[in-house]
């Protein structure tokens, strides 16, 4: 799918200046956003923005900030399942 949107273009040369593609920062930007508000998973991040693995995906979430939120009794119940599988 295809999305137009309108940037005024002082707006649009400060975006696009630090990456020189504004388009992907844009594509890249929404990712984030999609994958913070729990709209879309690390896999249609991955799919999104063509990246090639999942290692590659979570490096560009840790880049951008982009973390689960993970508790302590997540943690914890981490934790018991793998010791629960050792043995």
């Amino acid at each position: 799918m295809n999305v137009a949107i309108e940037i005024p273009d002082e707006i649009g040369r400060a975006l696009g200046a630090s990456s020189g593609d504004l388009s992907r920062t844009v594509l890249e930007a929404v990712a984030i956003e999609a994958y913070r508000s729990g709209t879309i998973t690390p896999a249609q991040v991955q799919q999104m923005l063509g990246l090639h693995s999942r290692w590659e995906t979570e490096a560009f979430l840790r880049r951008s900030s982009a973390y689960h939120d993970y508790s302590v009794d997540d943690l914890e119940r981490d934790v018991t399942a793998m010791r629960d599988a050792s043995r």
